[in-house]
């Protein structure tokens, strides 16, 4: 690109065509949005914005008992309401007779097969448990009648009840202890009683200012009836399964003090008929989801001991059913197991395992020893294994997104596509390729990444990149496939995304490298890897463009104050300033203190020179920022300092705020749509774009 770039800057015809079309689709005018071309790609070919619109997930696969039939949730856009809906399919094993069953989510298998127990809206949008009948018939029957949403949704062994958790009213509410008598005229209009706090926790992103409630375990009939609560008191009580002798397994801390524990959680048995609950680990440190073995002697879960590290990795666990010799099974690995599952004959466990930038199928041993099944550049997991040893699960990789198989528990390469649902969407759209990149940092430490390009890409040829930073800090982004950046890609970007020091699924070490120095090092890996690429001779260094959302927007603002390399950036949902966004943060804000050697009022000094605003002065880059207006995890307060800042120093800035949105601002369809084209219309306003995309699409 370099040479012959224009002078001008400008926004691409398309791009402000496609800004056009978001903003209709927001506004319920679908009768505006730009001609799709046959296959879902854009008129030229390439993928079009649109076609998010027809984008569908799966998930949540469950074999029946007999392994002859799979259930799964099916996610799709409900393009005039602007809102994910979900529907319950059935496939057989084998592939065949994929059809639709019923709409709902988190569909369970009665243990005699012969019932299907889901979660479904009633007409007031109350969701509720249902129960439907997989015979000929196939009649289904409103099981509860709740006015609050249950979850956690299990069978018991007999197939007679049904276990979920729901949130209850206080026991002991605060405002009894603020009971006064207003001099109230009668028939005085006087605004609404104050909220009265007195809780830790007491907000939540994508729930607001919380009512004060517990949550709990519950049974009900399974034929119907009125639910009956199991568990008592002003505590929390985790996702229960069920486990031997038709008693419940669950975690949570059944301690006055558990807020400020944050750390911390034990397993617990639960007697259904006396609602006795006895405690089954009681050291420091959080143990959770638990599975029983299949004869009931044994529980797995997973765990760790509590340390003063920021990250650190857990293993799972094993031990009698009474709470007796616990041992570890994989701390060897250094990697934290995702969900669980026994082997049908009780020999082992297999489990999921996110790591090194993907996600694979293990087993472990009673006595240790772990196998990876599955292996290779791709995203593979396991959602649910039959009694006779089938197995169902997802598989994807960089350039097909995930659809469901099932395989041999025991040989997950012997697998059975069940389902295709992006294959019609994508068929004959040009897809960038990805490449997996590793770059050596300034201290020798390795970072991992992907670098996308455009499809018809030309080596010889300079294109813009985006340089994307994952949040937490403790994410990990992976080798799947991604819809966002290979968007961003098929209008003529490179897109570089990786994992710099203190991500998740690099073992303890990695991960812990940035207590007490977030952002810091993790910014140098991310240049490194930025130069790596640029050393390769396709970026133009002149356009070059950053952007992150969360833990990502914390970096974006941290680049700017650092650099000046980039022509223009975007602070996604960023933290700003630590000094004010501990006490504005939902949730447990003392997980945040946790992050900095002192308190703010002992020492303010680290979290001051860990903040981006300190050097908001430095910032010669444009800088956008986006963020929810509902955001709760990282206010929009925050967002409001650091443009407030840089329009007091007259320095190119722009707020989008987003309506509608939590913690992110991509949760609604017609969002994600804005999210994508505000970007490159920010990138393109400061940045020098010539026919790049075009011609990427000409030669491909």
């Amino acid at each position: 690109m370099s040479g012959s770039r224009p002078s001008a800057r400008h926004t691409s015809p398309s791009a402000a065509a496609f800004l056009l079309a978001s903003i209709a689709v927001g506004a319920g005018l679908a009768g505006a949005a730009p001609a799709v071309a046959q296959d879902g790609g854009a008129p030229d070919g390439r993928l079009a914005l649109e076609t998010w619109l027809d984008w569908e997930t799966v998930s949540d696969a469950r074999l029946s008992p007999d392994g002859s039939e799979v259930v799964y949730a099916r996610r799709w856009v409900d393009k005039l309401a602007d809102r994910w809906e979900s529907s319950l399919w059935i496939v057989n094993a084998d592939g065949t007779r994929n059809r639709h069953l019923v709409d709902g989510s988190s569909p369970r298998w009665s243990p005699d097969g012969t019932r299907i127990a889901f979660l479904a809206p009633d007409d007031d949008g109350n969701t509720q448990i249902r129960v439907r009948w997989m015979d000929d018939e196939g009649a289904t029957t409103q099981v509860t009648r709740l006015t609050r949403s249950p979850g956690d949704l299990e069978w018991s062994p007999d197939g007679t009840r049904l276990s979920f958790t729901m949130d209850v009213p206080a026991e002991r509410p605060t405002s009894e202890n603020w009971k006064i008598s207003l001099p109230r005229p009668p028939g005085a209009e006087w605004t609404d009683d104050p909220r009265i706090v007195e809780r830790l926790v007491y907000r939540s992103d994508r729930r607001g200012y919380l009512e004060e409630t517990f949550e709990h375990v519950f049974v009900v009939s399974a034929d119907g009836g009125t639910p009956r609560q199991l568990t008592r008191g002003d505590m929390d009580h985790g996702a229960a399964t069920w486990g031997p002798g038709g008693t419940l397994l669950f975690s949570g801390l059944l301690a006055d003090d558990a807020d400020y524990r944050w750390d911390e959680s034990d397993i617990y048995r639960l007697d259904p008929a006396t609602g006795d609950v006895t405690p089954l680990t009681t050291r420091k440190g959080p143990d959770r989801r638990p599975v029983p073995s299949p004869d009931g002697r044994l529980i797995a879960y997973v765990g760790r001991d509590t340390t003063m590290l920021d990250y650190a990795e857990s293993a799972i666990w094993l031990m009698n059913a009474d709470g007796s010799e616990p041992r570890a099974l994989t701390e060897a690995l250094d990697r934290t197991p995702g969900t669980l599952h026994w082997a049908p004959d009780g020999s082992g466990i297999y489990f999921n395992l996110a790591a090194d930038g993907y996600a694979h199928i293990h087993h472990v041993t009673l006595e240790g020893e772990v196998t990876a099944l599955t292996e290779g550049r791709r995203l593979v997991s396991l959602d649910d294994i039959a009694p006779g040893g089938l197995a169902v699960g997802a598989i994807e990789d960089a350039h097909a997104p995930g659809d469901l198989y099932a395989f041999p528990a025991r040989d997950p390469a012997s697998a059975t596509r069940l389902t295709r649902v992006n294959e019609d969407v994508l068929h004959g759209v040009p897809l960038g390729d990805v490449e997996e990149v590793w770059t050596e940092s300034f201290d020798g430490t390795r970072v991992h990444g992907w670098v996308i390009t455009p499809p018809g890409f030309d080596p010889a040829r300079e294109y813009p990149m985006m340089l994307v930073i994952h949040g937490g800090p403790h994410g990990m982004y992976n080798g799947g496939f991604n819809f966002a950046w290979q968007e961003h890609a098929a209008n003529g970007y490179v897109v570089l995304y990786t994992n710099p020091r203190g991500s998740s699924g690099y073992g303890t070490e990695f991960g812990n490298a940035i207590q007490y120095d977030y952002p810091g090092d993790d910014y140098e890996d991310l240049m490194a890897s930025v130069d790596a690429v640029l050393a390769r001779g396709f970026v133009d260094e002149e356009n070059l463009f950053v952007y992150g959302c969360s833990g990502g927007g914390v970096l974006t603002a941290w680049v700017v104050g650092h650099t000046d390399r980039f022509r223009a950036a975007s602070a996604n949902c960023p933290v700003i300033n630590w000094l004010s966004f501990v006490g504005q943060v939902d949730g447990n804000y003392l997980r945040w203190y946790a992050d900095f050697e002192r308190f703010p009022w002992e020492d303010p000094s680290e979290h001051i020179r860990r903040s981006p605003l300190t050097y908001v002065g430095n910032v010669t880059t444009p800088t956008m920022l986006m963020t929810g207006v509902l955001d709760m995890r990282t206010p929009i307060s925050q967002t409001e300092q650091f443009y407030q800042a840089l329009k007091a120093q007259r320095k190119p800035t722009a707020m989008i705020r987003f309506e509608g949105e939590w913690h992110g601002t991509s949760s609604k369809p017609s969002n994600f749509l804005r999210t994508q084209l505000y970007l490159r219309k920010w990138f393109e306003r400061w940045g020098d774009h010539d026919d790049a995309r075009e011609t990427a699409t000409e030669e491909g």
